[in-house]
């Protein structure tokens, strides 16, 4: 391990190797096991550190359908330049919250079209505009009721949307998730997206209970793209052993890695109401940024 300029531990990363695998069982219920939302109801992504004139950006809702026939809520968000790279964007426990709607369009400024989905619709109908995944919505009941192979389906329809001309025609797609996104987004690096790479912001890696065999963890055995984790060092539910097992099990694997602990940094530490931590936000937006163009996303994100 070494610090990184902003006291991060870090660890290098490892040459990708072809490996596979499928997705045994999994955990529904939100990995950190809390009941707490991951921020406040108000805060809103902060800002990439993109260079040169702003981009025209195109956000707007739309209805995707997944291959079983599903409809779900997405936020479309594309800029000027076809083709490049794509992103999913996989929320926290709240689906489609405002925070997403706009996280997808600082990703296209950033040169990444994008589209953010909702878990809910199979159980709480199709977002609209976002109200209705506000402060009242009963996020924990359908949380509960969330599947690792529906969302898999959810983000399959997210890829084709990206890859078609109306998704912006990217031609290398990544997911990103957020807490229980976060987890999301690892594991879907063994479904068969034909990813360019996966990446996660404080998602737990350690198994949830004794019966948890999908923790990313253990699953890493079968991931078949490269991996950025992205963790603070004052997070209670995610400690720094368990971001190391999980390092290991990716190095040993053969899995393209690089894990990052910001040392003091709470968990949802990427969030604009937590000004103290600027430098986080701002250097993991860097590296996430930096991931996706060493991985095949090159455009100019």
């Amino acid at each position: 391990m070494r610090l990184d300029a902003h006291g991060a531990k870090r660890w290098p990363g490892r040459r990708l190797i072809g490996v596979g695998g499928s997705l045994e069982s999994d955990s529904a219920i939100g990995e950190e096991g809390v009941n707490a939302m991951c921020f406040d109801s108000k805060a809103r992504p902060p800002r990439p550190p993109v260079a040169g004139a702003a981009r025209e950006v195109r956000a707007r809702d739309l209805v995707l359908s997944a291959e079983d026939g599903a409809r779900l809520g997405a936020r479309s968000a594309t800029h000027d330049s076809p083709g490049g790279p794509g992103i999913v964007i996989l929320p926290d426990v709240r689906g489609l919250h405002p925070f997403y709607r706009e996280l997808a369009e600082r990703f296209a400024e950033a040169g990444v079209h994008s589209t953010a989905i909702d878990y809910f619709a199979r159980t709480a109908g199709v977002a609209g505009s976002g109200d209705d995944r506000g402060d009242d919505f009963d996020w924990q009941a359908h949380v509960a009721r969330t599947h690792r192979d529906t969302i898999a389906l959810d983000v399959a329809a997210a890829v084709r949307h990206l890859t078609s001309a109306d998704g912006g025609a990217a031609e290398a797609v990544f997911t990103v998730g957020f807490c229980f996104g976060g987890r999301n987004s690892f594991n879907q690096a063994t479904r068969g997206h034909g990813l360019a790479g996966v990446i996660g912001f404080y998602g737990r890696v350690a198994p949830n209970d004794d019966e948890d065999a999908t923790a990313p963890t253990f699953l890493a055995p079968g991931y078949a793209a490269p991996v950025l984790g992205l963790f603070g060092g004052a997070d209670q539910s995610i400690t720094h052993t368990h971001v190391q097992a999980f390092e290991r099990a990716l190095d040993e694997a053969g899995v393209n890695n690089e894990l990052v602990i910001y040392e003091g940094a709470p968990h949802s530490f990427f969030d604009r109401t937590f000004s103290r931590y600027s430098k986080e936000c701002d250097d993991a937006w860097n590296r996430v940024l930096r991931f996706i163009q060493a991985n095949g996303g090159h455009g100019d994100a």
